[in-house]
């Protein structure tokens, strides 16, 4: 694993084109809104990294409700959740 590379160190496929997302200075609910509004256009061919303050406990059954598969890593100035939709 590339702890230097979150998508690399998760179990997304990495040949995609990466869209992040920065909800570090976010209060709740707001990481879990843009997430979720990143996700809904989210193509096919792309992960979305979300960087975060901690582990979005909230968001996870959420991105199973729709089917979108996910992996959450740790860096040293974040916690890193790549969401990706299975081919």
């Amino acid at each position: 694993m590339n702890a230097g590379d979150p998508v690399a160190a998760s179990g997304a496929p990495d040949d995609r084109s990466t869209v992040e997302l920065d909800v570090r200075n976010l209060g709740p609910p707001k990481p879990l809104q843009k997430t979720l509004e990143a996700t809904a256009d989210l193509a096919d061919d792309e992960v979305l990294v979300q960087f975060n303050d901690r582990a979005p406990q909230h968001l996870y059954p959420k991105l199973d409700d729709r089917g979108l598969s996910h992996d959450t890593v740790e860096t040293d100035d974040a916690t890193v959740t790549v969401i990706w939709r299975e081919s």
